[in-house]
């Protein structure tokens, strides 16, 4: 039964990144579609609101992945090389894939936002242009993907290498 959850939460985890991708994708592409007029890397636009929509849905749940794969996996941690060095193999792809998808959350975050942000409806004067930022942001929405299921993955493999088995009773 624990694989049969393993797998579900693998599945899900998957999703939650795949969905938030696709929203941000479609976010650019909503974005793309409202008028603007460019003067060289300055930019006159509209806010798109079903873009803002789209990029804080995509952010949202790009978030609870993040979070929903940290609490369920558990905690790893290390403290120096020496403890990364005697670890094994299990553990040190666990810590290593954890580092990567808080570096891959803190961008994708962060373009998510912004290209959320540049389509609010307080946002009508012209600026920099932010183009790319959402579809880029979604992208790294797949890449944590991976990352985050490649921790969970790990995490339970190091989890079940600490577990003491059972010793069988000897004859007497």
């Amino acid at each position: 039964m624990a694989k049969d959850m393993s797998i579900l939460v693998c599945l899900l985890l998957m999703a939650m990144d795949i969905v938030a991708g696709i929203l941000g994708i479609e976010a650019e592409i909503a974005q793309n579609k409202v008028k603007h007029l460019k003067m060289w890397i300055f930019e006159c636009r509209d806010p798109s609101y079903q873009a803002f929509k789209l990029g804080l849905a995509a952010a949202v749940i790009l978030a609870l992945a993040h979070i929903l794969a940290n609490l369920i996996g558990g905690c790893i941690c290390m403290w120096s090389r020496d403890d990364f060095a005697k670890a094994s193999a299990n553990k040190q792809l666990a810590v290593t894939s954890l580092i990567f998808s808080w570096i891959i959350l803190a961008v994708g975050f962060s373009m998510l936002i912004t290209g959320t942000l540049a389509n609010s409806r307080s946002r009508k004067s012209c600026g920099l242009s932010h183009h790319r930022v959402l579809s880029i942001g979604g992208i790294l929405c797949f890449i944590h993907g991976l990352f985050v299921v490649a921790y969970y993955v790990s995490a339970k493999a190091a989890e079940k290498e600490n577990r003491p088995t059972p010793q069988t009773a000897a004859p007497a």
